[in-house]
Parts: structure tokens; sequence; C-alpha cells
């Protein structure tokens, strides 16, 4: 499961994973995100939020976050991964060859300079 919480005045979503990831928390992540992207034209960030990735449910859940990914990068500015696991800096390395979005990786206890770094105009 996937609780999903779009701030729409600072225009992050932050998504907390709780339990290994399906398709429906794309589904559900995709019914909340896009209409706001819609009315705005964009997101500033993402906020992905979890002390240990817990991975996903099934290889077609997999393949429903990838295609996530895809119809999302290009509007949405930032990628904040904050977590302790190690899949964090795998993450930053590896899809910012795929994608538009910057993405950076910040320990767990740093959710509020994750927060800052999206709202900044820094890279």
């Amino acid at each position: 499961m996937i609780q999903v919480h779009l701030n729409e005045k600072d225009s992050i979503a932050i998504l907390k994973p709780n339990g290994a990831l399906s398709e429906s928390d794309f589904t559900s992540a995709r019914d909340i995100i896009d209409p706001f992207i819609e009315n705005t034209g964009n997101l500033k960030g993402i906020i992905i939020y979890v002390k240990t990735f817990p991975g996903w449910d099934s290889f077609s859940a997999l393949i429903t976050h990838l295609k996530f990914i895809n119809s999302h990068h290009k509007k949405i500015s930032k990628v904040a991964f904050v977590s302790d696991s190690m899949i964090g800096d795998f993450v930053e390395l590896i899809a910012r060859h795929f994608v538009e979005a910057q993405i950076k990786s910040f320990p767990f206890d740093n959710f509020e300079e994750a927060k800052t770094w999206i709202l900044s105009k820094k890279k």
C-alpha cells in the first residue's frame, strides 16, 4: 500500500509506501496526482518517504511503476527519495539518465531538507 498526500499549496506529492508496492498503488497515486497536474500544468516535486524500500509485490507492479514514471517525469520538476535504503543512491545514479526530473536522495531523517530542496530554485 502507498499513502499519497498532495500538498497543493507547495505543489508537492508525498508518497509513503507501506509494504510491497502493487499495481493499484500506482493507479491510486495517478488518480490523485494527475488531476492536479492537469489543473496547474506541473508538480514541483514528489517526495518518496520510506525508511526501507519495500519492493514490488509482482513483476507487473514493477512494470506499472515504470509506466507511471514514464508518463510523469516531464511534468514533475524534482523527485526526492527520503530513505535509509541504499536503493535511493542507486535510483539517483540510474534514473537521471532516463528522466527529465531532477532526482536526489536524502537520509530518512532529512524530510524537511528534501522539501526545502524541492521548493528551491537550486538543482
